[in-house]
């Protein structure tokens, strides 16, 4: 006589059909002590709404002809969540978030806001999770498992940058030039290259970074800066110039 699923939340709540023969008639389905509430019944099957409880306990079913033997059912306790990383992303999503806790071994699904992603278990202290595309903002996260959902963390969605304008667009190859950078979505900048190599930077606001230029190879070079939300790139933005000489 097979049951099907086999665990469920301590709290209840899930829906357990149990299969086997002269089940027409039940008048009682026990798990462990506790009665469950039955929504179906069928010569070869009975569906119910398993109450709350914990550990294992046996389920039986009970009808005019007596009580059978019981089968085992697992309650499974809500999951606890510790911590989560990263938690600021692009919001084009697709970054991989690791959140650990406990009791998400039987993670079904992380949901960012009103957007739902499916975990990969690794163990049941872990679980990581690709996030799905969202707005700008902050989201609360939850995990959902077979012993129910838990909810308490926050993930925050950045917007990529753009990079519009560098001002003033040369200075002398030595370096030293004051240089504004002006774009969108430059809150969370965390490094600025010119010619691919990082230079100390400035964030003033959302549209503008301030930067000194570093020393340089005479000729244009690309300018890039790089935030939670990803990065932003203009190519020949910049361009040393050679010294003059007599």
């Amino acid at each position: 006589m097979p049951i099907s699923p086999n665990q469920g939340s301590s709290g209840g709540g899930t829906l357990v059909t149990i299969t086997g023969v002269n089940l027409a008639g039940a008048t009682a389905v026990h798990f462990g002590t506790r009665l469950a509430t039955i929504t179906a019944n069928t010569p070869t099957s009975v569906s119910v709404v398993s109450p709350s409880g914990s550990g294992a306990v046996g389920v039986t079913v009970t009808t005019a002809g007596g009580t059978s033997n019981p089968l085992p059912f697992y309650y499974i306790g809500a999951p606890f969540k510790q911590s989560l990383s990263p938690t600021v992303g692009p919001s084009a999503g697709g970054q991989t978030v690791t959140i650990n806790g406990t009791g998400l071994y039987t993670a079904t699904g992380v949901a960012f806001g009103a957007d739902t992603a499916v975990p990969t278990v690794v163990s049941d202290g872990q679980i990581t999770v690709l996030a799905p595309p969202g707005t700008a903002g902050t989201v609360s996260v939850s995990v959902t498992t077979a012993g129910g959902t838990n909810n308490g963390f926050s993930y925050t969605y950045v917007d990529a940058p753009t990079l519009t304008t560098v001002t003033p667009a040369q200075g002398p190859a030595s370096g030293g030039t004051s240089v504004t950078l002006i774009g969108t979505a430059l809150s969370s900048t965390g490094a600025v290259t010119f010619d691919g190599s990082p230079v100390p930077f400035t964030v003033i606001n959302g549209n503008v970074v301030s930067v000194i230029a570093p020393p340089g190879t005479v000729g244009a070079v690309d300018v890039a800066v790089t935030t939670d939300g990803g990065a932003a790139t203009v190519v020949g933005a910049f361009t040393y110039l050679a010294g003059p000489g007599i």
